[in-house]
């Protein structure tokens, strides 16, 4: 990472490292508006869960993620916590290893922030039709990425392949891509835990905060 950082650096000069902190501000920024747009009301709306309950009880999953960038490494306590929350354990058995291989927001936003990112480094200016096309290719890389740290590195050299951004540009993004992966990791285990409270809901079998504190301790 260091030679290409390194590379780009002596080819572009080193203004382009710049930026580097309006991007990780952006996917911060991106990440917060996403949750308090999309997960919270869902938690609070659909699933009838006061935020600081969800908070209180997904404090170790979120943390775990934060600090290992691995959805993998976070399933255990997601699972945990989700039944906490009341998701019994047919669902969340399902739903949260479900949505640690395919529900990957926080790539899909990373993805498409870093496209856009090194167009503007590179003065590339992306048509309409191109910023469709990283849209529909951060969805469907996010789906096929696996959860792993850095594992979106991977994949973004097929959205910068599909709209003609030059390759030497994920140098630049591998440099903070530890401080953007926390980020993302956080929000596609939050996202999991939220998807199997909502099925939960709507399928009826959402047990109150008690009860399911309950039954999981007896579980336990």
């Amino acid at each position: 990472v260091f030679a290409l950082i390194a590379y780009t650096v002596g080819k572009s000069g080193v203004h382009v490292l710049l930026p580097l902190i309006k991007l990780i501000v952006l996917m911060y920024l991106a990440s917060v508006l996403h949750i308090c747009l999309v997960y919270l009301p869902m938690v609070k709306g659909v699933a009838r869960i006061s935020v600081r309950t969800f908070f209180r009880i997904m404090s170790q999953p979120l943390l775990i993620a934060f600090s290992t960038c691995s959805s993998a490494a976070t399933l255990p306590a997601n699972l945990v916590a989700t039944e906490k929350l009341g998701v019994p354990r047919d669902i969340s058995s399902f739903t949260i290893p479900l949505g640690t291989t395919i529900n990957m927001d926080g790539a899909a936003i990373y993805l498409g922030l870093a496209a856009v990112f090194v167009s503007q480094v590179y003065g590339i200016e992306l048509s309409a039709g191109s910023q469709i096309s990283i849209l529909l290719m951060a969805i469907l890389a996010s789906i096929g990425s696996v959860g792993v740290p850095s594992a979106a590195l991977v994949v973004m050299t097929m959205v910068f392949t599909q709209v003609h951004l030059p390759m030497e540009g994920i140098a630049l993004v591998a440099g903070v891509d530890r401080i953007l992966d926390m980020a993302r990791t956080t929000l596609n285990v939050m996202g999991d835990a939220t998807g199997a409270i909502v099925v939960s809901k709507l399928e009826g079998e959402l047990l109150p905060e008690s009860l399911a504190e309950a039954a999981t301790e007896a579980v336990g």
